[in-house]
């Protein structure tokens, strides 16, 4: 009779452990569906992030519940079941706290990229977001298990001392990340060029290492410390608009009122024709020098973005030099006179 005794004090508690995780499944599949649809529905995207962010954690929460209730069924020690309800407690309170890093980070994203909020959509800033949640998280976890606070930020004072010299490069690049991402001098997007050559598209900027995409659709990996120490030309700042310029050489036997004319009028046609051209800014010809067999022509224009400008200085090109050979305007071919003379000084 004890024994039978024995094994329902067990039987009880593993299954009300079981069915919380049965119905912790059965009620996430169901619940989450709807509200999916519901959301679908909807305008405000706050409920989006909402329930991507809760679909994980809602079955620890239904388990940890669960294991709750049997071991205050249990015939298990006091002692124990004390202190294993604070391990459950532990593990709400952390997972709940992940889920609200999650939560802030993600509309923290949504407000940047909407341009409600004035920083950096950067992995830097995100992580930095999420690291002071958790830490919030844990003070609040410690205090609910009736620790002191006080020694321990004391401890971590000292002790951050010794990881600060152990960790000096690393925490170097971490605030020349910070400084570069909070600057807003460069950001995600961006296209720049290093004073070592390096230049493409900014991809992110994490705790250690800037990402720039070249042209070749190749990754640069550049540590923030050098990132920081670096001139930087920033072709999006302060406006994304660049200027392009095309030279063009023609004969000296040109006319340059002719030769301006004529490039004026393809400049002006490339704004009607070419979508990638900056409709604002009107053409602009320079003649730049007087060359030792032409006379050198600048076109300037601008466009849109920094990668529009190799397209549009290709269709600048076909153009010329279709309408020059229609006109009749020359373009010269490197030319040198060489005078010869023989012993009495007599040119031959």
């Amino acid at each position: 009779m004890e024994a039978v005794n024995s094994f329902r004090d067990y039987l009880i508690p593993l299954a009300i452990l079981i069915g919380s995780v049965v119905v912790g499944l059965g009620v996430r599949r169901y619940l989450f569906h709807y509200l999916h649809v519901w959301a679908q529905h909807t305008q405000w995207e706050f409920d989006n992030i909402i329930i991507q962010t809760l679909r994980g954690p809602f079955v620890l929460w239904v388990v940890a519940l669960g294991l709750y209730l049997a071991l205050k069924l249990s015939k298990l020690p006091d002692d124990l079941v004390t202190f294993l309800g604070k391990v459950l407690l532990a593990l709400v309170v952390l997972s709940m706290t992940l889920v609200i890093a999650n939560i802030v980070s993600a509309l923290f994203q949504r407000a940047v990229v909407r341009g409600e909020v004035e920083a950096p959509a950067t992995s830097l800033t995100r992580t930095f977001i999420k690291i002071g949640v958790i830490i919030v998280g844990i003070l609040v976890l410690l205090s609910t298990w009736g620790i002191s606070i006080a020694p321990i930020l004391t401890a971590f004072g000292i002790g951050g001392l010794a990881v600060a010299l152990a960790l000096q490069d690393t925490l170097t690049n971490l605030f020349a990340g910070f400084n570069v991402s909070m600057a807003r001098q460069i950001r995600v997007g961006d296209y720049i060029k290093l004073d070592t050559g390096q230049e493409g598209y900014v991809t992110d900027i994490n705790w250690r290492t800037t990402s720039i995409r070249d042209f070749s659709n190749n990754l640069i990996i550049i540590p923030n410390a050098k990132l920081a120490q670096s001139i930087i030309t920033n072709y999006h700042m302060p406006e994304k608009p660049v200027m392009v310029r095309v030279p063009v050489s023609v004969s000296y036997s040109s006319d340059p009122e002719h030769v301006e004319r004529v490039l004026l009028e393809i400049g002006h046609q490339a704004l009607a024709e070419i979508p990638q051209v900056e409709p604002s800014f009107a053409p602009v010809v320079r003649l730049t020098n007087l060359g030792e067999f032409s006379l050198e022509f600048l076109l300037i224009m601008r466009v849109k973005t920094f990668d529009d400008q190799f397209v549009v200085q290709h269709e600048l090109r076909k153009r010329i030099l279709k309408r020059f050979r229609e006109e009749g305007i020359e373009i010269p071919f490197p030319v040198r006179t060489v005078y010869l003379k023989d012993e009495r000084g007599v040119a031959l």
